[in-house]
């Protein structure tokens, strides 16, 4: 076909089809024996899947060993607390350390770590850290930021940010590089030589994985031919010159799921609540969670075990509800546990209040996109959401981990469902979304966050209450969406533990936030004020009375109340209302008072 020229253009085809790498392909336990030794930096990836098989593994091998190990990870949720509960981990570096899923809250665990001093947290935002792995990778020392500033962490972590002065007279946040020794990850797909492939959404990106200095450990759910990724190369993320092994670990993300909208020949599968929820149970009570970690972790010799002891029906129940449309079903199962009456709690009468201010802010102020934290704070964003749908306005709802333009779907409030991915108009990364969608200097986005505790200022904290070296959980997203976004609402109980005169660890700046809603008030910033005023009380589900509403108000907030003139009482929600909202959270996580 080609002449004189044919053997040389057929031995180049020849040639193209050949991989002359050596296969890196071997049991997770043999790549930690090789790859892994006391006193490392790992990180562990959350791209968006968790290495769970690996975290197992480096339980087993290390458990109460005191191998001194420093963790670092986007979030410590889920069985992550067995790093510290075994001894491993005696520094991590993160964003939130706690339970999450289904609900966030603390975790005994972790509190107690710290409090006794066998545990050091540093903490930073689900921004920063990422940014810190880009600077790592890029091989530049420092990276630019306009988070941090004014939150506690800038001090806390001097040694690792600084404010520098701009040729142009300003002033700018600057992170220190991360390096880890070694990135552990987990793929949909890599070839034996280590090419890896993933698909979206991507929360903290590869950053990590070029960022280490002695390279990365992938854990998969297939292994493929190269030929296969070249199929995919847009989903191909990792080249195999940063991998040491490559690990088959099918459902190695559990019990997190995993969820995959790029890639049609895998199969998804969701997260396993009823496991998430018995090991945080378990968490509260130390024969308990030895137990626990007896079961699941230190009795089984690998992964397979753990499948095997896992089985079949879970497993398949898991692919099951990874469906695009098991909500349906999930809803019509919880449909009858629904209140069909127009009897209100005072959560919901929180949530109803913050959502119709939300929808007011909204339209008054042109904003595009709405960024919620998790829990009852984005109860009332998704609903303002819808209200605004239906009156035809414009506006897209995003969250951290790389979600843009997604429908919230009834049956499951948890902010980051794997129900709402297949909505979304575009998945990213956290980098794309607080970066720029909401840290950019022409964005249209407003937040509504939850808090830990608040002040009369408006700040925030979510990290630590150091007067009682009492952990909470860490900033998340906080601060980077309380620097960023055009304005801040946001929404918690009320108490004098919650509501203070001035926070002692502030996790966020509040010069942002313009208004604060309880389950007993609206608070407002009026005429340029940096304090809240009080401004609107909301019904009880025992009384409207001003006055007794207004007294009982004043026992729960640990500031002096300013009280604007001619306060009144908001309208009770309506049964419209309410049902909008109860259908978002049949199992009442957030509901409930």
């Amino acid at each position: 076909m080609f002449g004189e020229l044919d053997g040389l253009v057929r031995e180049k085809i020849d040639l193209s089809q050949k991989n002359p790498e050596v296969s890196k392909v071997m049991p997770l336990g043999d790549a930690i024996h090789l790859l892994v030794r006391p006193g490392m930096h790992l990180h562990l990836a959350q791209a968006y899947l968790r290495p769970s098989a690996a975290i197992y593994e480096l339980c087993r091998r290390f458990w109460n060993t005191d191998p001194g190990f420093t963790f670092s990870s986007l979030g410590f949720i889920a069985n992550m607390v067995l790093l510290v509960y075994g001894g491993l981990a005696r520094k991590i570096i993160t964003s939130f350390a706690g339970d999450s899923y289904p609900f966030p809250g603390p975790n005994r665990i972790y509190q107690e770590a710290y409090r006794d001093g066998r545990l050091e947290i540093e903490n930073w935002t689900v921004l920063t850290l990422p940014l810190r792995l880009m600077a790592g990778a890029l091989g530049v020392d420092w990276m630019p930021t306009f988070s941090i500033t004014g939150s506690s962490m800038e001090e806390e972590n001097k040694d690792n940010f600084m404010t520098v002065e701009t040729p142009d007279g300003g002033r700018l946040g600057m992170v220190r590089a991360l390096h880890p020794d070694v990135t552990f990850v987990h793929a949909w797909a890599a070839d034996p030589a280590g090419n890896v492939l993933l698909a979206p959404p991507y929360a903290e990106s590869i950053y990590s994985l070029f960022a280490a200095r002695e390279g990365v450990v992938v854990t998969t759910e297939k292994v493929v031919d190269t030929e296969f990724l070249k199929g995919y190369s847009h989903f191909v993320k990792v080249p195999s010159y940063l991998v040491k092994a490559v690990c088959p670990a099918p459902m190695g993300v559990h019990p997190s799921g995993a969820a995959n909208e790029g890639i049609k020949c895998f199969e998804s599968y969701a997260e396993d609540e009823e496991f998430m929820l018995e090991l945080r149970q378990a968490c509260k009570d130390d024969a308990a969670i030895q137990a626990w970690v007896e079961e699941w972790c230190l009795s089984l010799p690998d992964h397979d075990a753990y499948l095997a002891k896992l089985g079949f029906p879970k497993i398949w129940y898991l692919k099951g509800r990874a469906a695009t449309d098991s909500w349906w079903s999930e809803m019509a199962s919880r449909a009858p546990q629904i209140r069909k009456s127009a009897d209100f709690n005072s959560n919901e009468m929180m949530v109803v209040a913050a959502s119709r201010l939300l929808r007011e802010r909204i339209k008054d102020r042109g904003y595009k996109t709405i960024l919620a934290g998790i829990g009852a704070s984005n109860l009332a964003a998704w609903q303002a959401w819808y209200d605004l749908r239906r009156e035809e306005y414009a506006a897209e709802l995003i969250s951290e981990v790389g979600f843009y333009g997604y429908t919230p779907r009834p049956a499951d409030p948890f902010i980051f469902s794997f129900r709402n991915i297949p909505t979304c108009t575009m998945l990213t990364d956290v980098i794309s979304v607080l970066g720029s969608m909401v840290g950019a200097e022409n964005n249209r986005c407003i937040g509504a966050l939850g808090a830990g505790q608040v002040d009369r200022f408006g700040n925030l904290n979510s990290t630590v209450i150091p007067e009682f070296k009492l952990f909470l959980v860490g900033s998340g997203g906080a601060c980077d969406v309380a620097l960023g976004a055009q304005e801040l609402v946001v929404v918690c109980t009320q108490s004098t533990l919650r509501c203070v005169d001035r926070v002692s660890y502030m996790t966020a700046p509040g010069h942002k936030v313009s208004a604060l809603v309880t389950n007993m008030g609206v608070f407002q910033k009026l005429n340029g004020s940096d304090e809240f005023t009080l401004t609107g009380l909301l019904p009880a589900p025992d009384t409207a009375d001003a006055g007794e509403l207004l007294e009982r108000l004043r026992a729960n907030c640990g500031w002096e109340l300013q009280v604007t003139p001619g306060l009144q009482v908001e309208p009770a929600p309506t049964l419209e209302e309410l049902l909008n909202i109860r259908i978002f959270d049949p199992r009442r996580y957030f509901l409930e008072d």
